[in-house]
């Protein structure tokens, strides 16, 4: 192999730990794929009870997207040697992720507010199954950005491949399950518009 193959090689290979990740993030899309699907030809099937969507569940989108920023500014600072900012911006992500959950669940209420319960339709079983299932993968994030904080706070300070590699595992997911969500909150919405 000639250093010029050896160095495309070594540039495009993926850590399998990684690659790992990324296998399991396209079958949770898959599922969520899924589910929205299920979601169009169940309400084409009519009985269908059609209802505002919570602004609760914007402020969730709001924060968590929020969230991403500062989970990525967190890694920048990690990277420059700015472990203050790093360690500053790392807890705000966790406590942004909580919020996102709190305002999920506020949402929820708002839901039984308005007479949308789990059970009464099927349109708001799967309003509730589609941010519930989210909310789990959030929960997910949030172990990942939680044992981030402790490694964070307990280690010393040091920018080591195996750390890098984690905190790159944990912005992956972070931003994947952020993304996921803006999904599902514009199909639901264009769903309502439709």
């Amino acid at each position: 192999m000639s250093v010029f193959e050896n160095a495309v090689y070594n540039r495009n290979k993926i850590h399998p730990q990684k690659f790992a990740l990324l296998i399991s993030c396209a079958s949770v899309v898959m599922l969520f794929a899924a589910l929205t699907s299920a979601y169009v030809v169940r309400q084409a099937a009519g009985n269908w009870l059609e209802f505002p969507l919570p602004v609760i569940f914007l402020y969730s989108t709001l924060t968590l997207i929020v969230s991403s920023f500062t989970l990525h500014f967190s890694y920048k600072s990690f990277l420059k040697g700015k472990p203050l900012l790093y360690r500053y911006l790392l807890f705000i992500t966790f406590v942004l992720g909580i919020l996102f959950v709190y305002l999920q669940y506020k949402g929820w209420m708002a839901l039984v507010a308005m007479g949308v319960e789990l059970g009464t339709n099927p349109s708001g079983s799967f309003l509730y199954v589609l941010s519930g299932l989210h909310a789990a993968h959030i929960l997910g994030g949030l172990a990942a950005v939680f044992v981030a904080i402790l490694h964070a706070f307990i280690l010393p300070y040091e920018v080591t491949d195996k750390r890098k590699l984690r905190f790159e595992m944990t912005q992956i997911y972070w931003h994947f399950v952020d993304i996921l969500w803006i999904y599902l909150i514009v199909f639901l919405w264009l769903q309502q518009q439709a």
